[in-house]
């Protein structure tokens, strides 16, 4: 006589296999990251979790173990009703989180100040002195649902289509022509709100060279699921070869073809512009571009 089990692990089976399957195509970009900035950004989520689970595993398993313990049917627990207090308990209760929380509170506090995003950035010479650095300057401008980044020292303009340098400080400046939302390139830093009126910066340098994905992080309307762009980074003679193919193959971007390019389309096409008007991006910032606006 064969003896079948009482329970079905078919089930179980197709519970394990439906996330897994989920998690498949997941890339972990933001803890694995290209740029100096996001790299210890991943490296402070990393520790801030492992701090976290040294009190978060043993509550959890202490909780099971209690609940088996102390169980209905487990008749050989001490049963100590009158019982109310251990001095020696209390001080592992409450020291063991308070040193992780201080130890987060000092990770954290340090590591804000460190990876401010607006703060520049610097390298050491010789010496270990701390020497600034010439950034490359992209004006970031959030449209209904487009990019616009504009180089203002190279004089061109591009939509859903950015480009630089590896191993060089970039520094943006970053907008919206209407409503909020979020600049996000996983593998160079942390996302950055942008915001009608006003400007946000984000300081950061990426060390290698690829394509890589940047989008909107905040939810904006209609067309936010198309709002993805492309990074390129390229050595610095590629990227000059870049700007100077930009310049001889792009058209001109007027203030009228900006209030033209504002307005509301969904999956915009990579387009280039060989020239910007003077002050482009002020006017789009203090939102005076409409003649009803003045700055």
């Amino acid at each position: 006589m064969s003896l079948k089990p009482m329970i079905s692990w078919k089930p179980l089976r197709t519970l394990l296999i439906v996330p897994c399957t989920m998690l498949a195509g997941c890339q972990f970009l933001v803890l694995n990251p290209v740029g100096a900035i996001a790299r210890q950004q991943g490296h402070l989520i990393v520790v801030s979790t492992v701090l976290m689970l040294l009190i978060v595993l043993p509550v959890l398993a202490i909780t099971v173990l209690f609940a088996w313990r102390y169980r209905a049917s487990n008749v050989q627990a001490v049963y100590r009703p009158d019982w109310n207090h251990s001095t020696a308990l209390e001080l592992l209760i409450w020291s063991a989180p308070l040193l992780i929380v201080i130890a987060l509170g000092a990770i954290t506090w340090i590591n804000t100040h460190t990876l401010d995003p607006y703060r520049p950035l610097e390298t050491a010479d010789a010496r270990g002195r701390a020497v600034p650095v010439a950034p490359l300057v992209v004006d970031v401008v959030a449209l209904d649902w487009k990019w616009l980044f504009i180089y203002p020292d190279q004089g061109i303009a591009t939509v859903n289509e950015l480009a630089a340098p590896s191993n060089v400080p970039i520094r943006f400046k970053i907008t919206s022509s209407s409503v909020m939302n979020s600049f996000y390139i996983p593998a160079l830093a942390g996302q950055i709100y942008a915001m009608p009126g006003m400007q946000t910066e984000l300081n950061a340098v990426i060390d290698k060279a690829g394509i890589y994905d940047g989008f909107s992080a905040n939810y904006s309307g209609a067309g936010f699921s198309g709002m993805h762009f492309k990074f390129h980074v390229m050595p610095q003679k590629e990227f000059d070869r870049w700007v100077s193919e930009t310049r001889d193959g792009g058209t001109a971007l007027t203030n009228a073809d900006y209030l033209q390019l504002a307005q509301p389309s969904e999956r915009a096409p990579i387009r280039r512009y060989s020239t910007v008007a003077s002050g482009l991006y002020d006017a789009i910032l203090n939102q005076c571009l409409q003649p009803d606006h003045p700055c």
